[in-house]
């Protein structure tokens, strides 16, 4: 029943980049899926990088290239490299865990109600 906390966000320039962390306990770290979302006010939570037990990952379009989602097991922990940040970037990061198998194939928004043990959230800035 531990949350997941983020850490590593901040205010950077456009084209700068910054490093989240997710501390997750062993249970939620055990999950089908972890994986990174963000949200803007008066938008809807999109899920923006997510990763599978067999290790695969999934980007959302915006984002591929720039974003690299990552894990380390033994420290049950994930991250979120984020190179070239742009000012489309700016929201709160959240980083979450899915115990049901849908998961795996959900995308954008429609991914919101098949994650659960979500963090209090992170914000991103990218400064034009």
């Amino acid at each position: 029943q531990v949350q997941p906390v983020e850490s590593g966000g901040g205010s950077v320039q456009a084209g700068g980049s910054l490093r989240l962390s997710c501390a997750a306990s062993r249970y939620t770290y055990s999950s089908y899926c972890i994986g990174w979302f963000r949200q803007v006010p008066g938008k809807a939570r999109e899920a923006v990088a997510t990763i599978f037990t067999n290790g695969r990952t999934t980007y959302v379009d915006s984002v591929k290239g720039r974003f690299t989602i990552d894990q380390d097991h033994a420290e049950n922990t994930l991250y979120l490299q984020m190179n070239s940040l742009k000012p489309e970037d700016t929201a709160m990061y959240y980083c979450a865990a899915s115990s049901l198998l849908s998961c795996r194939s959900c995308s954008g928004i429609y991914c919101y109600n098949e994650y659960n043990d979500w963090g209090q959230g992170a914000q991103v800035t990218g400064s034009s």
